[in-house]
């Protein structure tokens, strides 16, 4: 007799762990509570969704920010080329992008949730939409089931909760899981939003809005710590700044902001160094000698970061170039290698692209993805506490994640 398994949520780790236990032969009910299956899934990489990264298995697990060595078994049972091979046999056809990010050749997420329900359609996996679980039933340490708001029960012998965070709540990410964990006596560490925009101290980010800059380093600080440093683009916000390389610093800055002051320094000009940087200015200073100051940054600086940066390395604006000392000149390089900027708050859950938090993975077998506390449930993608950086990497995570619960709720349930 087939072993029965409930899937609880719709989004990419409850529709692999789906497929994968009715691949292993189970009788899968998926449960979504929106009218939809993949509605942030819908959402992600501006719509066209970044499946995953082309990198090696161990350049992918550096890029994991929580509770890395969790993963090596998910992600060494279902890889990155595991998900690139699996959607191209589903007839979503992939290219790999700048950064090794992997996209469908579509551009389009829908055909990503396309795929993936004909794949679910074609192994007769029951799809219950508006089903919204109010609660896990289980006796002597052995999940039984679940129970539906409507009332209705429903009898399985293995029970994935995939339901994801509380990033974008207006998808239906809105913390169920962590409600089914702790009823199941489960431990949440703290959530906090991540990759997600930063809100700044500096009134200024209002003047720079829609600004954006590419190839600049940015450096996180606290106190003498550096958390991150990379290279990438950004975009000045009406209060702070986003971009790739701001959500993926927000990584490691999101649950740190409690334990003090966390600044950031701008590398404006990371291809030259601070002698190469100060010949460049002493050119254009050669140039335009006769002007005021703030009329010779034109061929350095895109014309709304002229003010700031003056700003920050105080030099009179209306000084002549030509009685400019070499001190303020390397006051000036300091600036440009290192624009200070202080970081106020993250953005809220609403913006946030994923959850930093969730079921505590001290408490999951990471073999299985199995409760060591209830047996015959399973957790995967957002909802237990794993994230990593941006470019396919968390997408990853409820891939292989969903794939080894699907795969050992089906196997397991045996006896």
């Amino acid at each position: 007799m087939k072993k029965k398994v409930i899937v609880i949520g719709g989004g990419a780790a409850g529709m692999m762990a789906a497929i994968a236990a009715a691949q292993k032969g189970a009788a899968v009910t998926l449960l979504e509570k929106n009218e939809k299956l993949g509605k942030k899934l819908y959402i992600t990489g501006k719509g066209r969704c970044n499946v995953t990264n082309a990198c090696e298995v161990e350049d992918l697990l550096k890029k994991v920010v929580t509770n890395r060595r969790f993963l090596y078994s998910a992600l060494y049972s279902f890889t990155n080329d595991d998900t690139m091979r699996f959607f191209e046999e589903i007839g979503v056809p992939l290219k790999v992008e700048r950064g090794e990010r992997v996209f469908p050749v579509s551009d389009k997420s829908s055909d990503v949730i396309l795929g993936l329900q004909g794949k679910l359609k074609k192994l007769s996996v029951e799809l219950r939409f508006l089903s919204e679980v109010n609660r896990l039933f289980f006796t002597e340490g052995q999940i039984k089931g679940v129970e539906l708001k409507s009332g209705e029960k429903l009898l399985a012998d293995a029970c994935i909760v995939a339901t994801g965070g509380l990033s974008y709540p207006s998808t239906g990410s809105t913390g169920d899981g962590y409600t089914f964990a702790k009823l199941c006596g489960h431990t949440i560490t703290e959530c906090f939003p991540s990759l997600v925009s930063l809100k700044l101290r500096e009134t200024f980010a209002k003047e720079l809005e829609g600004l954006s800059l590419k190839n600049v380093t940015l450096r996180v600080m606290q106190g003498k710590k550096e958390l991150y440093r990379e290279l990438g683009e950004l975009l000045f916000t009406s209060d702070g700044i986003s971009g790739p390389l701001v959500l993926s610093a927000s990584a490691v800055i999101t649950d740190r902001l409690s334990k003090g002051e966390v600044t950031l320094f701008l590398d404006l000009k990371p291809g030259l160094s601070k002698e190469e940087l100060d010949a460049r200015i002493l050119r254009d200073f050669e140039e335009a000698k006769n002007k005021q100051f703030r009329n010779a940054l034109d061929k350095l600086l895109p014309q709304r970061l002229i003010k700031v940066i003056i700003n920050q390395c105080n030099i009179p604006e209306d000084k002549q170039v030509n009685s400019i000392t070499r001190e303020e000149r390397m006051q000036l390089v300091e600036c440009l290698k290192g624009m200070c900027l202080h970081v106020s708050r993250t953005g809220g859950f609403h913006e946030a692209v994923i959850t930093r938090g969730g079921v505590s993975v001290k408490e999951i077998n990471p073999s299985t993805m199995e409760s060591k506390l209830v047996k015959g449930l399973y957790f995967a993608g957002e909802v237990v506490d794993l994230d990593a950086l941006t470019g396919g990497f968390n997408l990853q995570i409820a891939w292989s994640t969903g794939y080894l619960a699907g795969t050992c709720a089906a196997q397991e349930t045996d006896g």
